[in-house]
């Protein structure tokens, strides 16, 4: 859950210094796919009781964020 949680904010912060847009472009991919795991990964540690209800709503709820604004992003990508 580190790994891939941190690695979404990661992969963003090092898309700025992307020297092509291909480069930005797939490091925004990357991230979402991280974002993707978290999500999993989450609602693994959840369904284990590592957990409780609680944690789990406002973990999930900051990670469904970060979703829809990545899924946003690439979206816009796309239809360049």
């Amino acid at each position: 859950m580190l790994r891939c949680g941190t690695s979404v904010g990661a992969n963003l912060y090092e898309a700025q210094e992307s020297v092509s847009q291909k480069e930005f472009e797939a490091k925004v991919y990357i991230a979402l796919k991280e974002a993707r795991e978290s999500e999993y990964w989450l609602k693994l540690l959840y369904m284990t009781d590592y957990l409780n209800h609680d944690e789990y709503d406002s973990i999930n709820a900051d990670c469904t964020e970060i979703l829809k604004l990545l899924v946003t992003i690439t979206k816009s990508l796309r239809c360049k």
